[in-house]
């Protein structure tokens, strides 16, 4: 294992000489409270990190082939209407009706793909992936958040529940990022995202159903303030609608294994199931 700060040239730039593929997913959590020093290191440990490594490759005798470098799909705006792909999905930032967290996010997604894509390194092909909720049943998260809440009864709808959720398999995740090292061709921003998005209230009911639980107590607007506070996070990360589909996968060829997320669901609690079982933890469905 060999260590990096993230910020400055080092003794890990020798190994990344003659590699295939390097693929940076470096960056502070987002879950947490938007004070400034919690922005001012989300921001900057994604655009410091990118620029160093964009450095290091730029002065490498033999460079690696591909850099992947983590993106967000928070980049597109808050979508209730259509569906937003890399060709026709609008960017973020100008709408005038949303709370001004919403506008930092989506700026801070902007100078991370700037300082990605400007990045002088001629003889390495560049993606940024653009990516939605990755559902994988490894601790910490997002999936084990959101069972927490299924089992408890709060597994209802956030809000209206109308904001569309985008969201990936952890299999496909994968999957997705071994079809872009070999797609020699694709050299932009992906979004690696399942096809079809959802609205709020119906994902969780799919969720719901997939644990076998079939209500759960829905969570009003100020209900989720209060509850963001307490667990230090932005509702933000409940109630923007990221309405993000996967154009450049699909039209290269891509097949995803639960583009459903009905499907999906049932395979993550399974697993998840599973892996708690071997674990030896003792969960109920009630």
């Amino acid at each position: 294992m060999i260590l990096w700060d993230g910020r400055s040239l080092g003794s890990w730039v020798e190994t990344l000489e003659h590699a295939d593929v390097v693929i940076n997913l470096a960056g502070r959590s987002v879950d947490c409270r938007y004070t400034s020093a919690n922005r001012a290191e989300i921001l900057r440990s994604r655009v410091e990190s990118t620029e160093i490594l964009g450095t290091a490759i730029r002065e490498m005798r033999f460079p690696p082939r591909l850099w992947l470098n983590a993106s967000t799909a928070t980049i597109y705006r808050h979508s209730m209407d259509r569906d937003m792909d890399e060709a026709t999905g609008e960017l973020g930032g100008n709408e005038p009706d949303v709370p001004p967290t919403w506008r930092f996010s989506i700026e801070v997604a902007r100078q991370w793909e700037t300082c990605f894509f400007a990045a002088d390194t001629p003889r390495t092909r560049k993606v940024a992936l653009r990516s939605a909720m990755v559902m994988s049943v490894e601790p910490g998260g997002v999936l084990e958040v959101l069972l927490r809440l299924v089992r408890t009864g709060l597994g209802g709808a956030w809000g209206s529940g109308r904001q569309y959720m985008s969201w990936i398999h952890e299999e496909d995740f994968v999957r997705a990022v071994e079809f872009l090292i070999e797609r020699e061709e694709i050299a932009t921003a992906v979004n690696l995202a399942a096809p079809y998005p959802l609205p709020n209230e119906q994902f969780l009911s799919h969720l719901r159903n997939a644990w076998g639980i079939s209500v759960g107590l829905p969570a009003n607007d100020w209900m989720l303030e209060i509850g963001a506070f307490l667990l230090r996070t932005e509702t933000e990360l409940l109630l923007k609608s990221r309405r993000v589909v996967p154009g450049i996968l699909q039209n290269h060829g891509f097949a995803f294994r639960f583009p459903e997320w009905s499907e999906a669901a049932r395979d993550l609690v399974r697993r998840w199931r599973a892996k708690s079982v071997v674990a030896g933890t003792s969960i109920h469905t009630k």
